[in-house]
């Protein structure tokens, strides 16, 4: 998969700040290009040592338990993991500042030689990117899917793959950081304030965001969110071709893209030809943002030439992901749906307007500085009672206390869980859509949602 990468960087000094699975991964990029690596960790684990004892080599150093500011000041590039952030001390040293930055996705972009599809947004990324990576490989076409969802792209940019397209989930985390990062097709789902606590401010969330149309050219194509008036302000004026996705309302004449009929069924419009796809109850996801989501990945694999008739076969038959709206348990007409991904307030309220039966919500975790009293129109006439915990349940209860039930749990998950269980009546959901961080009590969504399905299905035992 390599084109130019071992030609630039066999003579740099680069140094990997922060060894999670794309520091590790742009670790290991780097040094089969020959680069002399110096890649550090503030962590320190025995499966870490375990992989830098592996990695190393003459040319690459991996430390763990803290960055060495005086071996970062000798390299001529640091690439930086998402979870550093720009006010990090290691960043703020004076023997750093001066250093240029870049983020994974820059490296391996200059390792690949396939067009990407990058795929960006506050919510709706991972399950997008994975729908446009099946729609194409139900086309026979060679599909490395990656970014923030399974490999990272560094892993895809070392494999011995002759990919025709690759498929990337990139965040504002990685955008921010990136120069020369040009996607053949860019898809912006949405844009909504979130990770205020790593970006600083809400403008610089959106300016990075932004950078997706930084080196847009005549030859770039777009996938464009519609009826998001952020989205489309962020790519005004941006060259290439665009098209639109709307759910709510039609397209509007001679904008080509997709959208959701008033029968119910999906259509795509290419060139002025209108195109049936599927009805939105064919679709095995819920909601209606998951509507936007068939959408969007309609378009994205029109760029790519995939005939319709495998978009019709891929969209009816994708399934939702973990921790996505994902039905895990039911027990005596009650419903247990796991959205552990909803780890903001805007994503909470979308999984709220999915729901067609009366709720009882899970919200709770580390608070990321949103208002849960946004969610109470959301609320009205959906939620039966809201159990609150974790680190962020005393405010839970402050803010929505005068406008639903609410049930402070200050025990652990389990008795939060169980405490949704007695509350909820048949014909319920137990949702868990908690619009906040994990890290109070879980290592990450992922093993919140896990857990939360594990409870559920002893509760139906």
């Amino acid at each position: 998969m390599m084109k130019n990468g071992a030609n630039v960087w066999s003579e740099r000094r680069v140094g990997v700040l922060g060894l999670g699975r794309s520091g590790r991964a742009a670790t290991r990029l780097l040094a089969g290009a020959g680069a002399e690596v110096y890649a550090s960790d503030r962590a320190y684990s025995a499966e870490l040592r375990a992989w830098g004892d592996k990695i190393s080599a003459p040319r690459v150093e991996v430390e763990l338990g803290g960055h060495d500011v005086a071996r970062l000041e000798t390299c001529d590039v640091l690439v930086v993991s998402p979870g550093i952030a720009p006010t990090a001390d290691v960043l703020q040293s004076p023997e750093v500042r001066g250093i240029p930055l870049i983020s994974e996705i820059e490296l391996a972009y200059g390792f690949i030689d396939a067009p990407l599809i990058a795929v960006t947004g506050t919510n709706g990324k991972t399950t997008t990117t994975a729908w446009i990576g099946s729609l194409l490989q139900r086309a026979g076409l060679r599909v490395g899917v990656g970014g923030n969802i399974g490999l990272a792209l560094s892993e895809l940019a070392a494999e011995a793959v002759d990919y025709e397209w690759i498929v990337v989930e990139v965040s504002s985390f990685q955008l921010v950081y990136t120069r020369s990062f040009k996607p053949a097709v860019g898809v912006l789902l949405n844009l909504y304030p979130d990770h205020i606590d790593w970006h600083g401010t809400e403008a610089e969330y959106y300016a990075a965001k932004r950078r997706l149309f930084e080196n847009a050219d005549a030859d770039s194509r777009w996938v464009l969110n519609g009826e998001d008036s952020k989205v489309l302000d962020l790519a005004a004026g941006q060259p290439g071709t665009a098209r639109h996705f709307r759910v709510e309302s039609p397209l509007a004449n001679g904008v080509d893209g997709a959208y959701l009929a008033p029968d119910g069924m999906l259509v795509m419009r290419i060139a002025g030809q209108e195109i049936e796809l599927v009805a939105a109850d064919g679709l095995k996801t819920l909601g209606l943002h998951n509507v936007a989501n068939a959408l969007a990945s309609s378009i994205a694999a029109s760029y790519a030439q995939v005939p319709t008739e495998a978009i019709r076969d891929g969209l009816r038959d994708f399934e939702p992901l973990p921790h996505r709206l994902q039905p895990v348990a039911e027990t005596d007409g009650v419903l247990f749906i796991n959205d552990s991904k909803a780890t903001n307030v805007a994503s909470a309220r979308v999984a709220l307007r999915a729901m067609d039966r009366p709720v009882v919500l899970l919200l709770g975790g580390r608070a990321k500085g949103e208002s849960f009293a946004s969610l109470i129109p959301e609320m009205k006439g959906r939620v039966r009672s809201v159990i609150a915990f974790g680190e962020a349940g005393e405010r839970v209860e402050a803010e929505l206390d005068d406008a639903v039930a609410v049930i402070r749990v200050q025990d652990g998950f389990a008795d939060a869980v169980r405490a949704a269980a007695e509350s909820a009546r048949p014909g319920d959901v137990v949702l868990l859509a908690p619009a906040c961080a994990s890290f109070d009590m879980f290592r990450d969504y992922e093993e919140r949602g896990a857990r939360f399905a594990e409870l559920a299905r002893q509760l139906v035992a």
